[in-house]
């Protein structure tokens, strides 16, 4: 049985994270910052499908000079993601963002970070350590393992801020590999009490990605580890939050959105359930309330399962039966099936 790490509270523009707070779901923006339309449009998208907190990169002036604008156009705190310079965190804060990820791989003068740490809190802005394998701070021995570096930058860091009176923390300590992800995670765990931000830095491609990300972002959180997540893909960041809350619905963390139910598909199936199944998530991709959608092909498990959902559709020789809270609702053609069946979501959900 899971139980929970309890670590300190934050608060994120107004998003708790940590304490008994539900795991958040964050994503970040891929457009150039410096373009405050593309930018605004993206992080839209990523509200309508759930996403609580966006993170955006600042690379430069032009970015951090964005910020301002881009924050009054959105309705989930800001996360600027800062690296190399810290005059652009600085800028950052003045514009008024509602957090801070800070590499310690790659902002490492101590009166820079001073700079920064008493900016942040002057304004009550929190700050992620934001630890990544691939750009630890150089290591004076060159032969401690990798997860002892990572927890070493971040604890190196961490006591920095707590010697600047700064708690408002969480910490990441991400890889590309798994088990190294999991083990820098676990080490630090018992060492801090901040909130935990897990993630498996550039999992890969949506379908590799997925898979990896699941793997370890779900193993983490089933030992109770994590207070924020967000899953790295290369694709469209709205992709992450799908991902996101399918991995938090897997381990009844969260319930957002449909739970999908659907079969695999064999030699008994007389319609299209792959376009079907596909079809119905695609349409209820925006889809916020929780309900329990089954798509089935046959009626062998079909009748079932589609019984046991809130909606459900179970396939049959060119028709189709939709069931609703139980009960077998009507039947109607095979062309007709998808349109007849979110009629009825639409009428379930409102939406």
């Amino acid at each position: 049985m899971m139980q929970r790490r309890i670590s300190q509270q934050i608060s994120v523009g107004g998003v708790l994270i940590g304490g008994d707070s539900p795991v958040v779901v964050q994503s970040m923006a891929k457009t150039f910052t410096s373009d405050v339309k593309a930018t605004v449009a993206q992080i839209k998208e990523l509200e309508e499908c759930g996403c609580e907190i966006v993170r955006v990169a600042v690379p430069d002036a032009e970015a951090a000079g964005a910020l301002g604008a881009i924050k009054k156009n959105i309705s989930i705190p800001l996360i600027a993601d800062i690296h190399f310079d810290h005059r652009l965190a600085l800028a950052a804060l003045e514009a008024g963002v509602d957090g801070l990820r800070l590499n310690p791989g790659n902002i490492r003068d101590r009166e820079h970070i001073k700079r920064v740490v008493l900016s942040a809190r002057e304004r009550n802005v929190p700050i992620r350590v934001g630890v990544n394998s691939g750009s630890l701070p150089p290591a004076p021995d060159g032969g401690l393992p990798i997860v002892e570096r990572m927890v070493g930058a971040a604890m190196q860091e961490i006591r920095l801020l707590e010697a600047l009176d700064f708690s408002l923390v969480k910490v990441s300590l991400k890889a590309f590999d798994v088990p190294t992800t999991i083990e820098a995670y676990r080490a630090i765990a018992d060492k801090i009490p901040y909130p935990l931000h897990l993630g498996i830095t550039e999992a890969g491609t949506p379908q590799r990605g997925s898979i990896r990300s699941a793997v370890g972002v779900g193993t983490m959180l089933y030992m109770g580890l994590g207070d924020t997540i967000r899953i790295s893909l290369t694709g469209h960041p709205r992709e992450e939050v799908v991902v996101a809350y399918e991995i938090l619905k897997s381990l009844a963390l969260r319930d957002r959105g449909p739970t999908m139910v659907s079969c695999p598909t064999c030699g008994r199936c007389q319609v299209d359930l792959v376009e079907l199944a596909q079809e119905v998530e695609r349409r209820m991709a925006t889809v916020g309330r929780p309900i329990k959608v089954a798509v089935m092909g046959c009626g062998v498990n079909g009748p079932g399962e589609a019984k046991d959902a809130d909606i459900g559709i179970v396939g049959g020789k060119g028709k189709g039966a939709i069931f609703l809270k139980g009960k077998l609702l009507r039947t109607v053609p095979e062309e007709d099936l998808i349109e007849t069946f979110m009629s009825e979501v639409q009428k379930l959900t409102g939406q």
